[in-house]
């Protein structure tokens, strides 16, 4: 069989089908982070609901690998040009997604608000309906990208034969770049300067860019295609590796997921709560990739077909090294001199060194086992690609909600390598007698050498938690949680980033408004739990107090940091409720007299802006009293992001006041619906309840309910100097969280 080319046909090269793959990689990543983004804004930011998202996502991608596999088989016999012109219809449909998918979302959560209202807070079938929701808004457009690898081999097939058997590893390699590049530019800049809306455009501008690309190409492509020549191909028969191929891909597909759930919580803790350091373990881990099939690339070309055992003896070893790297006890320059580099910096040379060398491996793994499966076929790619995908999409979950809240991180990752370790081992003892491997050693020494190697890495290194001797820890799916210290030094950590202490301040957020109050409060909300103790205050009041919180551990050291906690919640008008605070919000028809929130430290935490929005606000509106009052604690942070809390709070409540607190740092922000009364701190005792002045004035030893009062209400800020500060700044939004993407207005500053 020969294809033939038009006049100019010549052009069609192989750098085209890296700019095809390049482009599509980072359009594929620009889409899964806002989809992910945009479904945790609508449907609420819990563990289950993230892992629903990102699920879809990778069952999207495995289902149109495999069904696009068999579709593409059915014309080999066609015209050249049709393959290609098939991956072009394929990027043209993802781009619509761009437009189809913010609206399909809004639509399932209306149906969904409006609908779930009766359902219990905990309702199971709410996540049901919204993951069916999500199943039908992501699953059409990320089977399409699936299905763009085997239409791209096809189209490989007919017009680069002398590709075809390993197009599957070029393809792979191009697919990776992109990824870095669209983890890295949509964090850096793109999110920062468009939104995620608009960043969704600039997605589907890119597609459809790609598309024309491909059909304008495709029309200087002449012939009939068909199956190569036999000597074209040089992959074992598919009887001889199919089993064992398709388990290996499997295992590296759940094992190396499973791996990324453990390392953002081990090195979030010198990374940072922030966006950047997600973006920064995702970006290492899919460089390494790229690093790893670019080497498999090299060698395939060099040792034409022949196996390599290293790698797989490697891979548990390799799986291990987070073990020392994110020991405490370890002393990297940043450690030594902090004005050698940011924190920043310096965390992500100890997750590049922990992360890279595992993630290279599979990089090189991973596209040689669907090259030796697929020999350059586009349906046994797809289904061997299917099959690593299904291991990814188990991976996060058995990680996420089995292993970590069971054993914690540093044994996660031990019982995660042992089926590295097994597969090393068998091909060890396959290997011939003859190889040699890493270091020009025997196979099964190597393998010997890296069991003994794990010894120490296990033994002798420790986790963060260390640094706390005397501490209770937590583990469920979200998160783990550590209470430290005794009396007022005591402490709560979440993956390693302190929440709270014990400070008056968290006492004020509840006393002040409900003294503010025009009326005797009847049901108060307290959105984040932390420490317990503004629910605490609230409940002195003597009223009905929900308090809503994220983590299921944290409600279950009440009584470390208060003795009468566990009394206090068994109270009959004290409720507690494990969600996301907006979603309660959303889903509940209860009416609030005084709603505090208190959201999760430092101000630029991972989708805490949608705590801080202008739709939040507008929600808890909806659920205030008339004349109820909400407070909002701000911590402090740049001129933009107080100031675009400011505009978002007035423009969802006509009275917004703002005050100093307690410890003369942070924001007291008080809204409501009615102007806000002046504050008559001296009558203040007489209105409130004798548990509540004893709760107010619990850490104030000789102060008087009026003084520890006016300590807050006499010094009032005034909310149009925080306007004034950052005049061109826009008000909070979903799609715009200033807080959290900052990188380029901190560099111009």
């Amino acid at each position: 069989m020969s294809v033939y080319f038009a006049p100019g046909g010549t052009v069609l090269k192989r750098h085209w089908f890296l700019l095809f793959f390049f482009v599509s990689g980072f359009c594929s990543l620009l889409y899964e982070v806002v989809w992910l983004r945009l479904g945790m804004a609508k449907f609420g930011v819990t563990t289950p609901m993230v892992s629903i998202v990102l699920s879809v996502f990778m069952a999207g991608l495995g289902l149109g690998s495999w069904l696009g596999g068999r579709f593409i088989r059915r014309f080999d016999t066609a015209p050249a040009a049709l393959p290609l012109r098939l991956y072009g219809g394929l990027e043209l449909v993802i781009g619509i997604s761009g437009f189809a998918v913010p609206a399909l979302l809004d639509v399932g959560y209306t149906l969904l608000r409006d609908a779930g209202r009766g359902l219990s807070w905990a309702s199971g079938v709410y996540y049901l309906g919204s993951g069916a929701w999500i199943a039908l808004a992501l699953l059409p457009w990320c089977t399409a990208m699936g299905a763009t690898f085997p239409f791209a081999m096809a189209a490989i097939r007919t017009i680069l034969k002398n590709e075809s058997s390993r197009s599957f590893s070029f393809l792979y390699l191009a697919n990776l770049l992109g990824a870095v590049a669209g983890t890295l530019v949509s964090a850096i800049a793109l999110i920062e300067l468009f939104g995620f809306r608009g960043t969704l455009r600039i997605a589907t501008a890119l597609n459809f860019s790609l598309a024309a690309l491909v059909f304008v190409l495709s029309s200087k492509v002449s012939g009939v295609a068909g199956v190569p020549d036999p000597e074209q191909v040089h992959a074992v028969p598919i009887s001889a590796v199919r089993s064992g191929s398709l388990w290996l891909l499997f295992t590296t597909g759940l094992c190396s997921m499973a791996l990324e759930v453990v390392w953002v919580r081990q090195f979030t803790v010198y990374l940072g709560s922030v966006v950047y350091a997600f973006a920064a373990i995702l970006a290492l881990y899919l460089s390494a990739n790229y690093a790893g099939s670019l080497a498999y690339r090299r060698w395939a070309k060099r040792e034409q077909g022949k196996e390599t055992s290293a790698v797989w003896i490697l891979m548990g070893l390799a799986a291990l090294l987070p073990l020392l790297l994110a020991d405490p006890r370890l002393q990297i320059p940043g450690d030594l001199d902090p004005d050698f580099g940011t924190d920043f910096l310096w965390g992500a040379v100890r997750a590049a060194l922990g992360v890279m060398p595992f993630s290279a491996l599979v990089g090189f793994a991973t596209p040689m086992l669907v090259d030796r499966v697929s020999g350059g076929s586009p349906d046994l790619a797809g289904r061997a690609y299917a099959v690593n995908v299904v291991g990814s999409i188990l991976g996060p979950l058995v990680a996420g909600f089995a292993v970590l809240p069971w054993v914690g991180e540093r044994a996660a990752l031990c019982l995660i390598a042992v089926p590295l370790f097994a597969a090393g081992l068998a091909s060890a003892v396959r290997a011939p007698r003859a190889a040699r491997g890493v270091l020009r050693l025997a196979p099964r020494t190597l393998f010997a050498v890296s069991v003994l190697l794990c010894v120490p890495l296990v033994a002798l290194t420790t986790g963060y938690q260390s640094q706390y001797p005397e501490r209770i820890e937590r583990r469920d799916y979200t998160a783990t949680v550590i209470a430290a210290g005794t009396g007022m030094g005591k402490h709560l950590l979440t993956n390693g980033t302190g929440m709270t202490k014990l400070t008056t301040i968290t006492k004020m957020m509840a006393h002040v408004p409900l003294s503010l109050l025009p009326r005797p409060a009847k049901r108060g909300l307290v959105i984040c739990f932390g420490m317990g103790t503004s629910f605490r205050s609230m409940l002195s009041w003597g009223i009905d107090v929900t308090a809503v919180e994220l983590v299921p551990s944290v409600p279950k050291l009440f009584g470390y940091f208060h003795a009468d906690g566990p009394a206090l919640a068994a109270l009959p008008r004290a409720h507690i409720v494990i969600d996301d605070g907006r979603r309660f919000l959303e889903r509940s028809s209860e009416q609030f007299d005084v709603i505090t929130v208190d959201p999760p430290p430092p101000v630029p935490a991972p989708a805490s802006s949608l705590l801080y929005s202008r739709e939040f606000y507008s929600v808890m509106r909806r659920r205030l009293r008339p004349g109820g009052i909400v407070q909002i604690w701000f911590p402090g942070d740049d001129a933009a992001t107080q100031a675009a809390v400011t505009r978002a709070l007035l423009d969802s409540f006509p009275s917004v006041r703002a005050f100093n607190s307690y410890e003369d740092w942070g924001t007291h922000y008080l809204a409501s619906t009615d102007p806000l009364p002046p504050p008559d701190v001296d009558h203040l005792p007489q209105r409130m309840p004798e548990a509540a002045v004893r709760d107010l004035l619990e850490w104030t030893h000789d102060s008087t309910v009026p003084e520890v009062m006016r300590k807050v209400l006499s010094r009032e800020k005034s909310v149009g100097d925080f306007l004034k500060a950052s005049p061109d700044t826009p008000a909070m939004q979903d799609d715009r969280p200033i807080n959290e993407y900052f990188l380029l207005r901190s560099l111009l500053q």
